[in-house]
């Protein structure tokens, strides 16, 4: 989902350096010069930014009211997940996230309503999905690297193998 966020903040930071160019003179350079180079200042966590850092980040919030905003929801929306002690709380805080995300977060907030079960799953156990899609990336892998299995069993068994499993327990 942060992959996501980052994503539409920054094509939303893109598109405000794009609009920029039909703008006056003075307000065409305040936002430029505020926009070039942000793009990093933006997506990281606000409070490992340097001093240099939060300098540029507020230049951004002052000239871009979109992008500040879609900042603070970013902002917002990662420490949700680090906040909330249980389900009940953590469901009502992403609910009212999802609320004030609509307008700015159109397609992650489409998808987060279409995984809500699966995203909140992480308030009850604090779990998330990285076993699983390390797996799905080492098969790839494998994939990739064997050019093609005349059949399944032979790709079975190379899987086991690539998971230090003996053959016989892929029998």
């Amino acid at each position: 989902m942060t992959k996501m966020i980052h994503e539409e903040l920054n094509q939303s930071r893109i598109e405000q350096k794009k609009a920029a160019l039909s703008l006056k003179a003075k307000e065409k350079a305040k936002l430029l010069d505020s926009l070039k180079g942000s793009k990093y200042t933006l997506l990281k966590a606000e409070n490992k930014l340097f001093d240099d850092d939060k300098i540029k980040l507020k230049q951004v919030k002052d000239a871009s009211l979109r992008v500040g905003a879609m900042h603070t929801l970013k902002e917002e929306f990662h420490s949700l997940f680090e906040k909330s002690n249980n389900l009940g709380d953590g469901i009502l805080e992403l609910t009212d996230w999802l609320k004030k995300a609509q307008p700015y977060y159109k397609k992650s907030v489409e998808t987060i309503k279409r995984w809500l079960g699966e995203i909140v799953g992480y308030f009850e156990e604090r779990t998330t999905n990285g076993i699983v899609e390390g797996i799905n990336t080492k098969l790839k892998l494998l994939k990739r690297c064997g050019f093609g299995f005349r059949n399944l069993r032979n790709f079975e068994i190379r899987a086991l193998l690539f998971w230090h499993f003996p053959e016989k327990l892929a029998q």
